[in-house]
């Protein structure tokens, strides 16, 4: 397991959490000559399933690559709408522009920094195909209003849980309200194997397409082969070296999730009475957050640049968290999005900030960013 820094090192935004139980695991792969489409692959989403309660779980080589098919299943095309938050990253809308559609966005609750349900009905046209919901930071979005929303105007609905593998929205775990959803394993993500995603689903046809997609478009019923391709496919197939690690990190799964909410408890305690910032949204009855990184959000008044840099200066590694999507050059350039139009993700996207934050960060380094944060503000 990495160590922690000294008080003479820099301390990073993140860190996976990896021990012996990883290599182990990886070293049963390398010995078994099975390194793609094999037995830890399965195990994987085997494992992903029951922790979810879906049905279904599909291994991809990231969740941006999971978002995709699932609008690839939805059949979003040119000319179709899809709204999203875009208070999130990039992935939420490139999925379905991958596909020819076209971003609407919807503005956020700025309690919760998830899009506001009343805001996603308002941006819906006769042309919209689909809602692409995202849980950012880990917290889980209005699903039951958003899903209603869906229903009434005939939408597809897509999770984008990338940030929230372990959250539970009104008593059940993110992935297992129905909706079809993604997770990512970035490795500052709950779980990390560097790269690689899972979509988790209900519907036994979503997820045969998925298995075929993943793998250029294969399919292996009535006896088709390695050469029989059905469909249009891609290569977002994962490895089971990746597997390998990612179960072992299933395994422990409930430590690394404690270990995070502690942390997340530390810096708020620690943050309390440090004036000039707010800390994100406590959980309540209907939402359990599932902590991905740990984001603070300073007053108006505040130069967010120069406390960044103060921080930075001093070893603490920070990074704006997050960027809008729709002031994204791209999107600015392609679409015509401009400065405005979403004030609540706008402002907050001026304001917010990430903080070193890994399961195994300790209480002392937490002590020292925050004391730096502080000596940032005055």
């Amino acid at each position: 397991m990495t160590h922690a820094p000294t008080a003479h090192e820099s301390i990073p935004l993140a860190r996976p959490y990896l021990d012996e139980r990883e290599e182990e695991l990886v070293l049963e792969v390398l010995r078994s000559g099975r390194l793609s489409l094999g037995p830890t692959i399965e195990r994987f989403e085997e494992l992903v399933a029951d922790r979810t309660g879906a049905r279904y779980a599909a291994a991809v080589s990231s969740g941006t690559a999971g978002l995709h098919m699932l609008c690839r299943v939805a059949e979003v095309g040119p000319g179709d709408e899809v709204i999203t938050s875009t208070y999130s990253f990039a992935a939420s809308a490139n999925c379905f522009i991958f596909e020819g559609g076209t971003p609407v966005f919807a503005d956020v609750d700025a309690r919760t920094l998830n899009m506001d349900p009343a805001a996603v009905e308002a941006a819906i046209t006769e042309r919209t195909k689909a809602i692409v919901a995202v849980d950012i930071f880990g917290y889980p979005c209005e699903l039951d209003e958003l899903r209603a929303i869906a229903e009434r105007h005939g939408l597809a609905l897509i999770e984008d849980s990338a940030q929230a593998l372990g959250a539970e929205y009104r008593g059940v775990p993110v992935g297992g309200h129905g909706v079809s959803a993604i997770f990512g394993f970035y490795p500052n993500k709950q779980i990390a194997t560097g790269e690689g995603g899972v979509v988790v689903t209900h519907d036994e046809e979503t997820w045969r397409l998925l298995v075929s997609m993943r793998n250029q478009g294969r399919s292996y019923d009535g006896g088709g082969g390695w050469f029989h391709h059905v469909r249009v496919g891609f290569n977002y197939r994962w490895t089971d070296l990746q597997a390998a690690v990612g179960v072992a990190q299933l395994e422990k799964l409930d430590r690394l999730l404690e270990l995070r909410a502690a942390a997340a408890r530390r810096y708020s305690d620690l943050l309390r009475d440090v004036a000039g910032v707010e800390t994100l949204v406590a959980d309540d009855e209907d939402h359990k957050r599932s902590w991905f990184v740990y984001v603070v959000e300073l007053a108006p008044e505040v130069d967010r640049a120069r406390v960044m840099g103060e921080l930075r200066e001093r070893g603490v590694a920070t990074a704006e968290y997050i960027p809008c999507i729709h002031l994204q050059p791209y999107m600015r350039e392609r679409y015509g999005f401009r400065e405005g139009q979403f004030p609540v993700a706008e402002d907050a996207s001026r304001r917010t900030l990430a903080l070193p934050f890994f399961p195994q960060i300790e209480t002392r380094d937490q002590e020292r960013v925050v004391d730096v944060l502080r000596a940032a503000l005055r």
